[in-house]
């Protein structure tokens, strides 16, 4: 069984070290790039977004995601009556068992409870398994939304229509 809740404070170191292992993992990211410091960053990102985290019957942590409401710093592309949510990762252990899915409907879930009319998000060039799921759960690209944060990063735009 998988439960979804708001990560608490004394989670929020591991729930840092899961993000920064997650994006490793999967990316050309370098254990030094500036980035991870934001990835280890569960606790900014809980007080100016809500960090959710997926954990199994035993409490252990499987998953996480930052939706980020209306006002929050975390925002990179919504726009009036949208949704946005970010920093999805999956512990490796947990990959392949809908933890990732769950993460990314909770945010849909969310998204719909503030009135939002769609969901944007961005995803790295190399996060392909996460392009995979998005696109399984009606997200569509937007190219021209697509953008650089910095010289050496590319990043997708998605966006889903909400009901």
């Amino acid at each position: 069984m998988i439960e979804l809740r708001l990560a608490e404070p004394a989670e929020f170191s591991a729930i840092g070290e899961l993000t920064v292992q997650a994006y490793l993992a999967d990316a050309t990211l370098s254990a030094d790039d500036p980035y991870c410091e934001l990835l280890r960053d569960a606790a900014g990102r809980a007080k100016d977004a809500e960090l959710w985290v997926a954990t199994d019957g035993a409490g252990t942590l499987l998953g996480t995601v930052t939706w980020c409401p209306a006002g929050s710093s975390y925002r990179e592309l919504a726009g009036p009556r949208e949704g946005e949510f970010r920093t999805l990762a999956v512990a490796a252990d947990a990959r392949g068992r809908g933890v990732g899915e769950l993460l990314v409907r909770r945010c849909l879930e969310r998204s719909l409870e503030a009135g939002s009319q769609a969901v944007v998000i961005s995803t790295a060039e190399w996060m392909r398994t996460a392009h995979r799921l998005y696109r399984r759960l009606g997200f569509i690209p937007a190219t021209e939304r697509d953008w650089w944060p910095r010289p050496d990063v590319h990043l997708l735009a998605f966006v889903r229509p909400l009901p």
